[in-house]
């Protein structure tokens, strides 16, 4: 019986290690006091955003971030806590700090983005940054921008040409001189 016992808690440790490994983002948070209707809420917001809320018993996930070498998070895994595991890297920290900010009792404890154990001042950076496409939209403008500006002036001098407000001065061509060789005098 205790050799079952211990064979699923290694698969559970493995399990929750492989979560962590192929997770870009993970956010530890606490939700005691929280009703059954305000979690469902929560989690229908991360699912909205493809973050995997996950509760685990804090030894179990104590295991995998100290096989993992995240001793760190050791210190956030005490109460009743709630990992975000995300493919985003900002999806976790977005969700949970818009959440927490109508539920006081939601605490953000710590985080792990891109395999590296980060402050709670980092996650609430991160959760100022929009998601995804959001980044890619800001990025596209930023490379349309000098295209676009361009295309506004073709045009504005195609329409002053249009207008016959636009007109070219020939440049007028002088005769080059020689330049005459200084001499210089010796005294």
């Amino acid at each position: 019986m205790n050799q079952a016992i211990l064979s699923e808690k290694e698969a559970l440790v493995a399990q929750i290690t492989d979560q962590f490994k192929s997770s870009q983002s993970a956010v530890v948070c606490e939700y005691r006091g929280l009703t059954v209707a305000e979690i469902t809420e929560l989690r229908r917001a991360l699912r909205a955003e493809g973050v995997d809320l996950k509760v685990y018993k804090n030894t179990m996930v104590q295991r995998a971030v100290n096989g993992l070498g995240l001793n760190e998070l050791d210190e956030a895994l005490k109460g009743p806590n709630a990992i975000a595991f995300s493919e985003d890297a900002t999806a976790p920290a977005r969700v949970l700090s818009k959440f927490a900010k109508t539920h006081d009792k939601l605490v953000i404890k710590s985080g792990l983005v891109e395999g590296k154990v980060v402050s709670l001042d980092t996650i609430k950076e991160l959760a100022s940054l929009p998601n995804h496409d959001g980044m890619l939209s800001m990025f596209l403008s930023v490379l349309q921008a000098p295209v676009r500006s361009f295309a506004c002036v073709v045009k504005a001098v195609s329409d002053a040409k249009a207008d016959g407000s636009f007109k070219v001065e020939e440049a007028k061509e002088e005769p080059a001189q020689e330049a005459e060789p200084e001499v210089k005098e010796e005294a």
